[in-house]
């Protein structure tokens, strides 16, 4: 018998003025894309057009490797929630990102892709307290998600 995993709730609402800015990597599902990158983030900042600057700055293999920056772009495609988007680094591919989970604050935000392939733990600072990590895994699985897919991405300690 065939189960079948409802759609991904996203949250009711994102207010893009408090999303904006910097939010580190502080877990994934990895990716090619991504694999061996660390001390990840990424950057948001509106544009005059309306749409999204999105980087994603990283260092590769090693805290003291330089940082490297891939320049993106991004835009809301449900304006009703700001939790739909798509994503843009390479013409002319772009990606579903779904705001799936959201701190009241704005210090932490679960992204996933429509398909449950691809997730991401971000934070404003480098660091999750673990209670607070053990609940956005909680929140993932009860989406679909296998918790055990995750891997964290080593951050600076400051």
């Amino acid at each position: 018998m065939k189960t079948t995993t409802p759609p991904l709730r996203t949250v009711p609402h994102v207010d893009m003025d408090r999303y904006v800015g910097r939010w580190n990597v502080i877990a994934n599902i990895p990716y090619f894309l991504e694999n061996g990158k660390v001390a990840s983030y990424d950057t948001y900042a509106r544009r005059p057009d309306g749409k999204l600057v999105n980087n994603f700055t990283f260092r590769k293999g090693s805290l003291d490797a330089p940082e490297q920056t891939w320049h993106g772009t991004a835009w809301v495609v449900n304006t009703e929630t700001n939790a739909e988007w798509k994503v843009r680094f390479i013409w002319p591919f772009t990606s579903t990102y779904l705001v799936l989970e959201l701190d009241p604050d704005y210090r932490w935000a679960v992204v996933g892709t429509p398909g449950r392939g691809l997730l991401w733990i971000l934070a404003r600072d480098h660091r999750l307290p673990d209670a607070t990590y053990e609940l956005i895994l909680a929140r993932i699985k009860a989406q679909g998600y296998d918790p055990a897919k995750l891997a964290k991405v080593p951050q600076p300690e400051n």
